[in-house]
């Protein structure tokens, strides 16, 4: 697994002053603060001069104006696992994904499987599971999608020990 959180996209120029527009697709946009250093798609390192989440629009030292802020439209920006562990604080419950993908998936003592995406749907995210091999020799799925519903699908998520307890999954399996 690399070592890199997708943060979001750099769009088009604002201004004269080297502002870019950025589009984020992260829920911990408080990890984006001067200072911080993000890497690009590019190997680049930039870091943050100013940034503004309610307007969506960043800047970074040593691209003062459009020219030079120009050649980092349509960038792609990561941050490290060890940066956002760090910068972002979860709540009792909450869980960063880059944990959650290749946790095993147990319903009762039987292993479904593995963790291998994670998806976002307008009502649940999803949890891809890999079905394990012993259930693929039974004629079950090669992978199925367990809702990411609390108490009606996951019943307890320990990152530690990378293991997911599920109910009501292996009816999911069997009918997918």
């Amino acid at each position: 697994m690399n070592n890199k959180v997708y943060l979001g996209k750099l769009g088009k120029t604002v201004g004269l002053n080297g502002d870019l527009k950025i589009y984020l697709d992260t829920d911990f946009p408080k990890g984006i603060k001067k200072g911080s250093k993000l890497l690009t798609n590019k190997k680049i390192v930039l870091e943050v001069e100013k940034f503004d989440s309610n307007k969506g629009i960043v800047k970074f030292n040593n691209y003062s104006n459009c020219d030079d802020a120009k050649k980092l439209t349509n960038l792609e920006l990561y941050s490290t696992i060890e940066d956002t562990k760090e910068l972002c604080s979860l709540k009792q419950g909450e869980y960063f994904w880059f944990d959650i993908l290749g946790c095993n998936v147990f319903e009762d003592e039987l292993l479904l499987g593995n963790v291998t995406e994670i998806h976002r749907f307008p009502l649940s995210d999803y949890l891809e599971i890999a079905t394990h091999s012993t259930l693929i020799e039974k004629q079950l799925p090669k992978v199925f999608l367990i809702p990411y519903v609390k108490d009606e699908y996951i019943l307890d998520v320990d990152t530690s020990l990378k293991t997911i307890k599920v109910k009501n999954s292996y009816q999911i399996l069997e009918n997918s």
